[in-house]
């Protein structure tokens, strides 16, 4: 793909330092997305395998790097091999991994996940828990003094990262999980504080981000990552709730899944303009904002920051190669390979067994059966 004049000023402007308002700068535009992998232990200890494939993106040049979505509470794992942050038994294999990010020169991040209703039962050993009652999945409505609870072990884990070495947390509030399920007023149909209007419905997140706030330390990073579309979502709710965020800046960063940055809304209301719009024209003040979806080359990585984005969220670019930033970094015209690849390149690229076989769970994706 030929670049252009324009793209290559655009182009620069990755590899600019990018600094957040609590503290901490991140040495690129670049951050990794976290990624379900399902090659950790069975008890949430991390293992080689996922040590391996993390650290590798780290010296690949990301400017931040976010672990999967680690689960704060037994009950809220949502996928076999999952890394765990509700037990200091995770400590000494968050320690380690949070030393070898940083040492490589990266932010290190650990992603604070449940999953709700869509937690398995035959994962989590009991019945999976939700806002309300939902007949499809079995779960139960927790009851008020759990979702104190809940909001606890959240500002716990976080805490729990900072004791391990982490520069700070990203508070999974996307794609269905139990916090997506609060703000979703299909799932969520609590008549206590926790339900109803936005404001309560969105209670549950802003009390963990005060409670991370004032447990940690003052440049401790804290992010949140939410998803406009699908899950019972609805974008001007979603915007409301950014806008929020950012209106209160608590937060260092908000993390916009939107699967195709690229992409109009889904709703009609709000067709003919792009998704990436409906959220970078908001008034962010001091909190940066960055998306993830189908960012494949550094053009499209350009092109974001051009929209209007402060970093761009690198997925499944980051799964086909470990080092995108420095690959990026020395052409301006790299573009991912193209799908499907074979599973030997997945492991090339630090991918361990398990995770090559999640993969081959995507259409696709693999080119061959996982080994």
């Amino acid at each position: 793909m030929a670049v252009t004049t324009e793209t290559q000023t655009q182009m620069t402007n990755l590899f600019e330092p990018l600094s957040f308002s609590h503290g901490a700068t991140m040495r690129n535009r670049f951050m990794l997305a976290p990624l379900t992998n399902c090659q950790s232990h069975d008890d949430g200890t991390l293992s080689d395998d996922e040590f391996r494939c993390l650290t590798m993106r780290a010296q690949g040049g990301f400017g931040l790097t976010t672990t999967c979505a680690s689960h704060v509470q037994a009950r809220g794992r949502g996928f076999p091999g999952q890394l765990g942050i509700y037990s200091d038994a995770h400590l000494p294999g968050l320690t380690r991994l949070a030393s070898a990010i940083r040492q490589a020169g990266s932010l290190a991040l650990v992603q604070l996940h449940h999953a709700g209703m869509r937690a398995p039962p035959a994962l989590i050993g009991t019945q999976p828990v939700c806002p309300s009652d939902d007949p499809e999945t079995g779960a139960r409505a927790l009851e008020a003094a759990e979702v104190e609870q809940l909001i606890e072990d959240f500002v716990a884990a976080a805490h729990r990262a900072e004791r391990a070495g982490f520069d700070g947390v990203e508070i999974h509030g996307a794609h269905g999980y139990v916090l997506c399920q609060f703000l979703s007023a299909e799932i969520n149909r609590r008549t206590d504080r926790f339900g109803g209007s936005l404001d309560n419905r969105a209670r549950i997140l802003f009390d963990i981000v005060a409670g991370v706030r004032a447990r940690c330390r003052r440049d401790f990073m804290l992010g949140v990552r939410l998803s406009p579309e699908r899950f019972g979502m609805q974008l001007a709710e979603v915007r409301a709730v950014a806008q929020r965020l950012m209106s209160e800046g608590a937060i260092d960063f908000l993390d916009m899944s939107l699967w195709d940055v690229f992409k109009e809304p889904n709703e009609a209301a709000f067709q003919g303009r792009s998704l990436l719009s409906c959220f970078t024209e908001l008034d962010r003040g001091s909190v940066r904002l960055g998306a993830a979806g189908r960012i494949m080359s550094g053009a499209d990585a350009a092109r974001c920051l051009a929209q209007g984005l402060d970093f761009v969220v690198i997925g499944r670019g980051a799964i086909l190669h470990h080092d995108f930033p420095d690959r990026v970094r020395a052409d301006a015209a790299f573009e991912a390979t193209r799908l499907p690849v074979t599973s030997e390149h997945l492991r090339n690229e630090g991918l361990g067994p398990a995770f090559v076989k999640y993969m081959g769970n995507w259409k696709g994706f693999v080119a061959e059966p996982s080994a």
